[in-house]
């Protein structure tokens, strides 16, 4: 039995705009961020959902409050491991300010490493997955995180830039996580599934 997963960025925050890393910092929501997660659960309400999870972070939990009130889901539940890469040093930086001070990839103090990251990350969503079977979860967290379990499951996959509110789904079976779609084409599957209805319906004389 196979457990659908759809890993959601978290909305804009003023960091974000101005590309300066967060990692643990907790930095809230902005306007455009609370549009962008309403956005994306108008998105989601196009299919059924059993369950919303968030990192503990605000950015994340609002997010997902706000997913969760569009898809028709309760309070979303908070699972510590999906908690945003510590970035150590680097947080609150720039990332021109941060390739100056440590360029070349050097170690950043106090940062977590990618390994770090999957070891707690991917062992979550495994557990979420067997906690419930043959269900379809949305879980909001946060670029980093996500960045490092789809280094883990598609290794060999290309992937571009991880945007605010973004969906990235994955299907766990006996064979593990696998990935289904990066940025997941829901909302062109859901237009052209629209779109067929209203042929439908304009075929039978209803519309």
């Amino acid at each position: 039995m196979t457990t659908e997963l759809y890993l959601v960025r978290h909305g804009e925050t003023d960091w974000n705009r101005q590309r300066r890393i967060q990692g643990l910092t907790d930095i809230p929501l902005n306007d455009e961020g609370r549009a962008q997660a309403r956005a994306t659960g108008k998105l989601l309400a196009r299919r059924e959902w059993d369950g919303v999870f968030t990192s503990p972070l605000g950015r994340a939990r609002e997010t997902a409050e706000l997913i969760a009130a569009e898809v028709g889901c309760g309070e979303p539940q908070i699972v510590d491991a999906l908690v945003e890469r510590n970035y150590g040093d680097a947080e609150g930086m720039e990332f021109d300010e941060i390739e100056s001070r440590w360029p070349d990839r050097m170690a950043v103090p106090g940062q977590e490493t990618r390994e770090d990251v999957v070891a707690r990350v991917l062992p979550a969503l495994h557990q979420l997955a067997a906690q419930h079977p043959g269900r379809s979860l949305i879980v909001v967290s946060h670029g980093g995180a996500i960045r490092s379990v789809l280094t883990a499951v598609d290794p060999d996959g290309s992937h571009g830039m991880i945007t605010n509110g973004s969906i990235h789904s994955f299907r766990f079976s006996d064979d593990g996580l696998e990935l289904i779609a990066f940025d997941d084409p829901i909302e062109a599957d859901s237009l052209a599934l629209d779109e067929q209805n209203a042929v439908e319906a304009r075929e039978e004389g209803v519309a």
